[in-house]
Formats: structure tokens, sequence, C-alpha cells
């Protein structure tokens, strides 16, 4: 049951970062602009973020077991159509609808987790195992990615999930347990769902036409109120309308959530959007191949997995709270060491070092978040507290991607805008930390 969530959580968020050292070798097949080729990535990013939270109430209604091989099915398929993509529109459509599939998917991997194994340490090396092999998909995407671009073409990137998806639904369907539907289709709460889609995309969409064209131009300024406006009625569906709400009113009055969330969204808006700019970085400044590219994250990806797997231990002596402010501040000093590159760095002297720092803050991060998220949560409601967090996590990853493309975009010397980039998450990295001082107290007894 471990290794099965885990392996299907590694797939979801391979594709993630899989396509950023392909983006060179996409825009030149396909012809995508420079805006466009955003979307290759931010497009997966946001359906995934968007739709989490109908995901992981799927799995509370219907079935962890159903929900999770209709996710596997959607993803395979999905990877399919886009890997013979033949325009840069069909490539975006199909990488949303992978978006889709993975926020089917990847709250049910969580659920299972906390369903399975007690609150304890049990479970706490659990999320550990779950958020290492997550470390490792994030960071291994731009290996696989690299080495896949390179030796055969960017196509075998989307192709390759096809043959792992067919095993992945073999071996599920033989070892999960059977589930039956607890609720009727007519108790989706579907226009919650269009909602917080509708609003974190025109969010995005809104910051992304300020960087192009200024934040007093109309586009921007409609998105960013349509943004605002589909999230409030979001709001009002939840508390109001909704028989079964996507989000619980009552799981976001618990203090560990609503606190652990708001962690969780500022740790996403830092973390995600760290592969794609040092991806163009290695590519731009350094004029890596793919292939070379990939390789450069080897030591992100080893110290990554080397520090969730350790998270367990530091935890119990330090506690939640304290083991996310000090990894929040060990982020920012690597993010901050990266934003003094030159122009004429090399790897050694440019991104080793502050990669390891890096690598190693946001190994230790994620596992103490996870699990004040989702301590105290009741069975019926595992789902839906999953997807929650799945969902903040990928909301930040896109805002903060966009916000911070069009703070790149601001000026035209590359080396600078790298510099200020990585000066903005070294910020947002020790707002993580100052946020987390909201966490509650930690209870050293429920962590021995």
């Amino acid at each position: 049951m471990l290794w099965l969530a885990c392996a299907a959580q590694f797939m979801v968020v391979l594709d993630v970062s899989v396509v950023n050292v392909a983006l060179p070798a996409i825009q030149d097949a396909l012809g995508f602009d420079a805006v466009g080729l955003q979307w290759v990535v931010g497009g997966y990013a946001l359906v995934f973020a968007g739709f989490l939270l109908l995901g992981g109430r799927l799995a509370d209604l219907y079935g962890r077991r159903r929900v999770f091989l209709w996710g596997l099915a959607l993803f395979a398929a999905s990877s399919l159509a886009g890997g013979v993509a033949t325009t840069p529109g069909l490539l975006i459509a199909m990488r949303a609808v992978q978006g889709l599939g993975a926020a089917v998917l990847a709250p049910a991997t969580l659920t299972i987790l906390t369903t399975t194994f007690a609150e304890g340490p049990y479970r706490t090396r659990a999320l550990a195992t779950w958020t290492a092999v997550s470390s490792a998909g994030g960071a291994a995407g731009n290996l696989i990615g690299g080495v896949l671009t390179d030796t055969l073409t960017w196509r075998s990137i989307l192709l390759i999930n096809v043959p792992i998806g067919a095993v992945a639904l073999f071996a599920a369907a033989r070892l999960l347990p059977a589930d039956r539907a607890r609720a009727e289709v007519g108790k989706l709460d579907l226009p919650g769902a269009m909602l917080a889609t509708l609003g974190v995309g025109a969010l995005v969409h809104g910051v992304t036409q300020a960087g192009t064209h200024g934040w007093h131009a109309p586009t921007a300024l409609v998105g960013l109120a349509v943004g605002v406006a589909a999230l409030a009625a979001f709001a009002a569906v939840e508390v109001r309308y909704a028989t079964a709400p996507l989000l619980p009113p009552r799981l976001v009055r618990m203090h560990p959530v609503w606190a652990g969330n708001a962690v969780m969204l500022l740790a996403g808006a830092c973390f995600i959007p760290m592969w794609y700019f040092l991806s163009l970085y290695m590519q731009d400044e350094l004029h890596y191949g793919a292939l070379t590219t990939g390789a450069g994250f080897l030591p992100h990806t080893l110290v990554g997995i080397a520090a969730a797997r350790s998270a367990p231990a530091v935890m119990r002596r330090t506690g939640p709270r304290t083991l996310i402010v000090g990894s929040a501040l060990l982020s920012a000093a690597g993010f901050l060491w990266q934003s003094r590159i030159e122009t004429g760095s090399g790897y050694l002297d440019g991104m080793l070092g502050s990669g390891v720092i890096m690598s190693a803050g946001m190994g230790l991060l994620i596992t103490p978040i996870t699990t004040t998220v989702t301590s105290g949560i009741p069975a019926q409601d595992a789902g839906a507290a999953s997807g929650l967090m799945n969902a903040t996590r990928q909301i930040g990853g896109a805002l903060g991607l966009a916000t911070l493309v069009t703070l790149a975009s601001t000026t035209a010397d590359t080396t600078a805008s790298y510099r200020a980039v990585f000066l903005a998450i070294t910020a947002m990295c020790a707002g993580v930390a100052a946020l987390a001082l909201t966490l509650p107290a930690p209870h050293d007894q429920d962590e021995r």
C-alpha cells in the first residue's frame, strides 16, 4: 500500500518538472512563443491545483480504490495524447487534462496513507517516505527529462507515462482493497470545483498580463478582479449551498489545518518555481544541453531525499513547528547564496553549494507540514484534507511561477533577472518561517 501510493505520487510530481529541460526543444518543434511556453508547465500545475479539492472529495465519497484507478487511467491516456500532439494548443490542452488526472490521483495517495497508518511514529515515517518520493519526483524530473530528450525526443517525456500507468493500474487493481460508494453523484460539488479553478486561473492570468503589459493594463485588472470574485463565490458556495462541500467548513476552522495550509501555500510558491528557473539558468547561462542539465540536478535530488528521510528523527527532537521554521530559514540561506550569481559563474561556484542547502531545507520542510495538516482529521474527511493540502501547495506554485516570471521579465539582463528571482524566493522563505510561528505548539508525546 505504501509503495503503490508512493509510486503514483512520484509519477504525478515527476510531470510537474519533467518538461522543464525539454522546453527549448518543445519551443523549437511546435513554435511556441515565450508566454505560451510557460503554459506547458503552468497549464498542468494550474488545473492540478484547481481540481485537487474535487479529487480529494471524490476519494471520500466514492472510495480510495475506485478514484485511484480513475486518476491513473485519465493520466495515462492524456499523456499518450500529449505525446503525439502536433500543435501548441493541443499540447497545452493535454497537459491540462494530465493535471486533471493528477488532481484525482494525488489526494488518493495521501488518503491511502492517512487512513492506513494511525497517528504517531508509523504515520510520520510513512509520510516521510511519501515526502521523500515526492521530492525525488520533482528533482528527478529534470534528470529524466534531460536523458529522454537528449537520447530520444521530447515526446518521450510524456509517452513514458503510458507503460508506467498500465503497470500501476494492474498493481492497484490487485493490491488495493475493494470499497463501496458512499454517496450519489448528485452530491458532488462541481460548481465549487469550477469556481476554484476559475479563481486561481484568473489570478495567474492577471499576474502574467501585468508582467507583459503593466499592472494598469485592462487584461491584468480584469484577470485579478475575476479571480478574486470567483474565489469569493467559491467560499460562499462551500459555506451556504453545497450539500457535500469540497472543503467542509469544519476543516477550515481547525487550527492545524488553516495554519498549516497557509504555510504550505507560501512554501509551494518558493519550491515549485525553483526547478523552472534553475533549469533555464543552466541552459541559458551555462549553455548546458538537456542531458547535462538533468545531471546537474542530481545533487539536489539526493540531498532532498536524504533530508526528507531524516525529517522524522529530527522532528522527534524539535517538534514540527521548530523544524518548519529552521528548514525554511535554511532554504532562505541557500536561495540568498544563489541570488549572488555573477555573469560567468560556473556550476561549481554558481549552483552546487547553494543547491545543496536549498534542497536540504526543502526536504526537511514538507514532512512536518504534512504531519501537522493531517493530524486529528476524521476518516470521512481524510480525502478533503489531503486535497486541500495538495491544492494549497500547487496553487502557491502556480501563482509563484507567474509572479516570478513577471519579475524576471522586468529586466533585459538575464543574469540580473535570475538574481532578482532568487532574492525574491529568499524573502518568501523567510516569510514561511515567520508564518510557521502561527502553527499550534508541538505535542512531543504524539511524535514519540
